[in-house]
């Protein structure tokens, strides 16, 4: 894929829709495409996070542990984002985040996504809205096992 098509797959991704041309070119040039297999772990439960990870094709899972084993909390697809939460937060992996079918990312390292963010305050407005979103889903997740319990 050339830069230019790198480009126009960025500017289709919502995070990322109103920075200009050059800056999407500097962030597909300076990031890395990834590709994966199903089975195969972008990162686990636990790690240190260094990078955010863009879904630019195909599918995964996010696993988190649980006492009964790994539980499946969300299923990502094309243009969403993943793995800002430890680097947002500097804390380890929150999930395990598994490909379910062969999946291509772009992997921006904490460095430079935390440049994105300086250089294009809209970026974190943007990942306000996202982080805003999972947290509503899971507290609605969380109400509806609560209410299951207690039937």
């Amino acid at each position: 894929m050339s830069l230019n098509e790198e480009v126009e797959l960025l500017r289709r991704i919502p995070l990322f829709a109103k920075i200009e041309a050059s800056k999407l070119k500097l962030l597909a040039f300076t990031s890395q495409r990834l590709t994966y297999k199903p089975g195969d772990v972008l990162f686990h439960q636990g790690d240190p996070g260094d990078a955010a990870f863009v879904i630019i094709g195909g599918e995964a899972d996010v696993m988190v542990d649980a006492p009964g084993g790994q539980l499946k909390v969300a299923h990502l697809k094309q243009n969403d984002f993943v793995g800002e939460i430890a680097i947002l937060c500097d804390v380890p992996r929150t999930a395990t985040v598994i490909a379910a079918t062969e999946v291509t990312t772009l992997r921006i390292e904490k460095d430079l996504f935390f440049r994105l963010i300086a250089d294009f305050p809209q970026i974190a407005i943007e990942i306000m809205r996202v982080l805003a979103q999972r947290l509503e889903r899971t507290t609605t997740d969380l109400r509806t096992l609560s209410a299951k319990l207690k039937s």
